[in-house]
Formats: structure tokens, sequence, C-alpha cells
């Protein structure tokens, strides 16, 4: 572990940044350029204290956990990343199994949607990064752990995952994540991707009786129906963009037209969420 580098390599990283490349609003009255300590520190979900420590070289080394919620706050490259991960002592994550490096350009758009429930997600059904408007929705999705971390997991497993969405809509919704997670898994060809169906396989009747009819399709955009428990029904409209090797997408969930999912997204995003939902 080189700290001292470390440290001069943080602190540069950070003070490239202005407030508005990561969703922050802007002020006249910094004496430094760049971000603040205490931005990157929220940003990354970690003390203040703790991460001028890291850019004072006074820090014990930080893990793999701490560097990926670093790399996601200082907007990092991929090489950016793997440097910084040499700098702190720790092997540097295999890019052809790891997908949990999400790109700034993607990071860059989810800043500026600020009314629309957005969040970043594998194709696995990963979610790595949201919005504060998709926490308020779905609840806080990368807490999760374990093989419950990936959404269908959730849906054919836990039927508090359920408990949001109205009952007609179950079964439609079941028969979308199937056909989405067949694409992946061949387009991928991965272990990550074998060890999720086979975990369904065994943990999921319905997953299990599903899975055999070879339904394929790429989910792209559909309607979404969610019961709020502070607000609601909401009905969404959501749409994926993909990046260019179809491991990540951008998931947005603009209110339907005609609803009054609008007003209601409008509340949610004013008051917060009251209660901590459920992740669904």
């Amino acid at each position: 572990m080189d700290t001292q580098q470390l440290a001069d390599f943080l602190r540069v990283r950070r003070e490239a940044l202005s407030p508005q490349d990561v969703g922050l609003p802007g002020t006249s009255r910094r004496r430094t350029p760049g971000l603040r300590r205490e931005e990157v520190a929220r940003l990354a979900d970690i003390s203040t204290d703790y991460y001028t420590r890291l850019e004072q070289d006074r820090a014990p080394q930080p893990s793999p956990d701490v560097l990926r919620a670093l790399t996601r706050a200082l907007r990092l490259t991929l090489d950016e990343r793997d440097h910084l991960f040499r700098l702190a002592g720790h092997a540097v994550p295999d890019r052809r199994r790891a997908d949990d490096h999400v790109s700034p350009v993607l990071l860059s758009v989810l800043d500026r949607l600020i009314d629309v429930p957005a969040q970043v997600m594998t194709d696995l059904g990963v979610t790595l990064v949201q919005n504060h408007l998709a926490r308020a929705v779905f609840g806080d999705l990368t807490r999760v752990g374990g093989p419950a971390t990936s959404v269908i997991y959730r849906w054919f497993t836990d039927p508090e995952a359920r408990a949001g969405y109205p009952l007609q809509d179950h079964d439609r919704e079941s028969r979308v994540l199937v056909a989405d997670l067949r694409a992946a898994v061949v387009r991928r060809d991965d272990p990550p991707a074998r060890r999720l169906v086979r975990r369904l396989l065994r943990d999921s009747p319905e997953f299990a009786a599903l899975w055999p009819l070879h339904d394929v399709g790429v989910l792209r955009g559909r309607r979404k129906r969610i019961r709020h428990p502070d607000v609601g029904l909401l009905e969404l409209d959501c749409q994926a963009l993909v990046d260019e090797d179809r491991t990540q997408v951008l998931a947005l969930f603009p209110p339907a037209p005609g609803t009054s999912s609008a007003e209601r997204l409008t509340l949610l995003g004013a008051i917060g969420s009251l209660q901590d939902p459920t992740p669904l």
C-alpha cells in the first residue's frame, strides 16, 4: 500500500470535480477548487473523518467496498479505479467478471435526474446506484446482501418483494423477468449468471416452471404499477438505456401520462419516504 500516493491521488481527483459534476448545487463561496472532503465522504457513504485521514496519509488500509464507493463518488474511469486499488494494496477487480463499476457517463446522467426515479442496474438485476427519488419509491436496493442483491431473485423468493405490486400484475412481471434473464444469461455466458439461474431453479418452483419455456425478450420498456406505502398507487413507464456492452442499464421511471403519478412523485420527492419501504 502506497499511502502517500493514495492520499495525493484522492486529493487531485477530488479537486478536479465541480459540484455540478456530481449533481450537487454549485456555490461561488468556495475558497479551494473542486469538491469538499465532506461532499466526497457523503457521496461515498463514509465518515468525513475517515476520508480526511485518507487524504492526510493517516488512515488504515481501506477495504475494497470503500474503494468501490470512492470510485463512484470521484467518477473514476476503469483505469483510474484499477490504479486506486493498486495504490491501496488490493488486487485489481477482474474486468471480465466484475460488473459493479458504473461508468462516469451513466453517473453524470443519473446526477441530473432529480424529478424522475432512476437507477443503474446490471443485467442480472443488481442495483448499483440510485437517485433520491428511486430510493423513496423502491427502497434502498444497494444495501441488500447475498443472492437477494438481484431484484430477480427477490421477486421469485421473497413475498415481501411483491407486496408493493398489484396482484393482477404478478404473472406478467414474472414472465418479463424470466425472458430478460434468459437473454442476459446467454449473452454473458459467465459464472455469476449461471449461479443465479441455479439458485432460482432450486429456490423457486414458479421460476422452475417458467425457465424451460425458453421465453426470450430484452427488457427495454414497460408499464409498472407500484403501491407505495406513503403516497398510494404509482403508475410508471420504465425505460431502459443500456451501456455499450449491455451489462448495465440506466433504468428511468417517469410517471405514466394521464395518471396522478406525477403529483404523487412530486410529493414523495418533497417529503422523502416517511417509512423506509421494503426493497422491491
